[in-house]
């Protein structure tokens, strides 16, 4: 992509509204010093002792933040977080973000606030190393009026912007945003705008929307056990009448459009240390910007790789991209 393209495309990013629709988490980082170590005089057990607390918005919230560091000019999320220090921490985090309407964000008091919290050992000169992670989920059905609320939500943006990015994040069915109830509602408004759909646990049962899915999924989803490949990404394409986005790690990104239009974009290479944790998410807010935008298949590709590129070579953090260093990223 030539750079005229690139400033032609993410020019339009300002005039954008993109709706991100599943579970939203707060990322709480606790960063140990352990030139501070002590041992517990009760326990005998090593303490290990924070000098600093950060949160910010993971999952959905990851995309959402990738979003706002392309100027994507309104980002409505939808989601819930609980009526606790996490859900305060989380609320915060993304009212920080420009661009954010937090209109159908919702508080619930029957939940608490999905959360990712990362202990990390700060060294100097060294990257940052995380421990054992200590996660909240709620592990009960998503009570039916919160789901009520949310599957309206949707009826009501899908109108109102250019894409809608659904991520299912949770791990038990039916436990967090993405439920039968809200698929159902995407279902209905699926023609209404463009819809992006990710799940960790597959898409099968999923209504046609684009779909976003790493190698693992698509073989879960196609049944075909063998090596992915742009003809079996165009046969699900056929299928679905919808693009499809299959992620590759370093092997960069198949995309497959209905009319038999196929592409893979390379990875760009890696520069140093990398951590991959967010990648998956910037792809997925690059694409739905892209596409929002009118780039060609091939050329949203590009954007994704870039997106993901700058990510994974921040470290310690759950990073974003910008469309500078996206721009300089592809040279």
């Amino acid at each position: 992509m030539n750079t005229d393209r690139f400033h032609e495309i993410t020019s339009r990013y300002a005039e954008l509204r993109i709706a991100v629709v599943g579970d939203y988490s707060c990322d709480r980082y606790l960063e140990i010093d352990p030139s501070k170590q002590e041992t517990s005089i009760e326990t005998d057990l090593p303490v290990h002792n924070v000098t600093n607390v950060r949160a910010q918005p993971g999952a959905a919230g990851t995309i959402a933040s990738n979003l706002a560091a392309l100027g994507i000019g309104e980002i409505w999320p939808v989601g819930f977080c609980g009526a606790d220090g996490e859900g305060y921490e989380l609320r915060h985090a993304l009212k920080q973000l420009p661009g954010v309407k937090m209109d159908h964000f919702i508080e619930s008091a029957e939940q608490r606030t999905f959360t990712y919290c990362k202990p990390l050992v700060m060294e100097s000169d060294q990257p940052p190393r995380e421990l054992n992670r200590l996660d909240s989920k709620n592990w009960h059905p998503t009570p039916s009026a919160l789901q009520d609320q949310l599957s309206n939500a949707v009826r009501k943006l899908a109108a109102q912007v250019d894409a809608m990015i659904v991520l299912d994040q949770v791990d038990e069915p039916e436990t967090g945003v993405v439920t039968r109830n809200l698929l159902a509602a995407i279902d209905e408004i699926r023609n209404q705008t463009l819809v992006i759909g990710d799940s960790r646990r597959g898409l099968r049962h999923w209504p046609y929307i684009v779909y976003k899915m790493n190698v693992n999924e698509l073989a879960q989803l196609t049944g075909q056990a063998s090596e992915p490949s742009e003809s079996a990404a165009s046969s699900l394409s056929g299928q679905t009448g919808q693009l499809v986005f299959v992620t590759l790690a370093e092997g960069g990104i198949i995309g497959a459009s209905p009319d038999g239009v196929t592409a893979q974009s390379p990875a760009l290479p890696v520069r140093g240390e990398i951590d991959i944790v967010g990648a998956g998410d910037a792809v997925t807010a690059n694409l739905a910007g892209a596409l929002a935008g009118d780039a060609e298949l091939s050329e949203a590709l590009a954007l994704a790789n870039a997106g993901a590129s700058v990510v994974i070579h921040k470290l310690g953090t759950t990073g974003t991209a910008s469309v500078e260093e996206m721009c300089e990223a592809l040279g």
